[in-house]
């Protein structure tokens, strides 16, 4: 009996008590065990044994394929394609986020000049170069400004107004 022959799977419907069961494939006692073979081999000279018992021949030669050689050209020309899809992947990507960028920028500009249209009205680039500039020069009109003199001055004057307030 080979493991992969296939019995009888009729019912069996003359045995009362057990209907709808199916019988065994083979029977046991009529098998012969030299042809029952459940188990793997342990080596090939088995292999042979066992199929010089069933009668047949079996060659291995043939059954065990000789691995394909493979250039190393052929998978350095692969590995070559596919960093160059790679590469192109990746420059298609930096192409978009250079884009993106560019956007960002060009909003950041088209906020800040509308912001400062909404606080300053119209001309407001004019209008903040003016408050520059006049801060620009009270800056420098304080700077010629004698401040030691007045601070000396100024000191007691301060001191006495701070006696004044803490007294009450």
């Amino acid at each position: 009996m080979f493991k992969d022959e296939l019995g009888d799977i009729g019912t069996n419907m003359n045995r009362r008590g057990s209907a709808g069961t199916a019988p065994a494939a083979f029977d046991d006692a009529n098998a012969n065990p030299d042809l029952i073979r459940r188990e793997g081999f342990a080596s090939e000279a088995e292999y042979r044994a066992y199929i010089a018992t069933l009668g047949g021949h079996a060659p291995v030669g043939g059954t065990i394929e000789d691995p394909l050689l493979v250039s190393d050209d052929h998978a350095l020309e692969g590995r070559l394609r596919e960093l160059r899809e790679e590469l192109e992947s990746l420059r298609a990507r930096l192409q978009v986020i250079q884009h993106q960028a560019a956007t960002v920028v060009a909003e950041n500009v088209r906020w800040a000049d509308a912001s400062a249209h909404a606080q300053l009205g119209n001309q407001p680039w004019l209008k903040l170069a003016g408050a520059m500039a006049a801060t620009f020069i009270v800056t420098r009109g304080i700077r010629r400004l004698p401040l030691g003199t007045v601070s000396t001055t100024a000191l007691p004057l301060v001191a006495a107004a701070m006696k004044r307030k803490s007294a009450r």
